[in-house]
């Protein structure tokens, strides 16, 4: 088995993994193109990471390097507020039209599915929950309130609703908006 990469090696690899993401699309991304913009060879990335699911999707995961578990700022408007923080504007519209771009791949991909539920969407989920279940011990929301189990739908269909709906790119203002005037008043905040 070969040496692990560098963090500096890996943070430029997983960016060109992005870049060709949103310049090819999933489909037309290939591990050879991956190693060719990468100056690596196609056997270290399958050492490495041993699929294109999962490259694709660890790449995603290092470009959000702050768990929501980790944010407590004594409130859960606070809490999401700081989370919405550690992104700006650019980084956040790059990312929706990733997760857009790979929302149609996910159904033809089922390793693709697998890869973000396992890597992206559960820690992800494991993290709003912890925010959620902080907020229910400070007594901000009630533990038996029904839309607590729809948080990660509402938040999920603020960004995807956003670019249909709108014909605009998701920002900072419209997610903490969203947050303040739907998903708050839905927990009884």
């Amino acid at each position: 088995m070969g040496t692990r990469l560098t963090p500096e090696r890996e943070s430029e690899l997983f960016a060109a993994v992005l870049d060709l993401l949103r310049e090819v699309g999933y489909d037309a991304l290939t591990m050879d193109a991956v190693a060719q913009r990468t100056h690596s060879s196609k056997a270290t990335l399958y050492r490495q990471w041993g699929s294109k699911p999962k490259l694709v999707v660890t790449a995603l995961r290092h470009n959000k390097p702050v768990s929501l578990a980790e944010i407590d700022t004594g409130s859960l408007r606070g809490d999401f507020h700081a989370a919405l923080s550690r992104s700006d504007d650019c980084q956040m519209e790059k990312d929706s039209a990733l997760i857009r771009g790979l929302g149609h791949a996910i159904h033809e991909n089922p390793d693709l599915h697998q890869a973000l539920r396992e890597l992206l969407i559960e820690p992800e989920m494991t993290g709003l929950e912890t925010l959620l279940d902080r907020a229910v011990g400070r007594g901000e929301l009630r533990a038996d309130n029904p839309a607590l189990k729809y948080v990660p739908h509402m938040l999920i269909g603020a960004f995807a609703a956003r670019q249909l709906v709108d014909d605009r790119a998701v920002d900072q203002a419209y997610i903490r908006d969203y947050f303040d005037a739907v998903v708050l008043p839905a927990l009884g905040v």
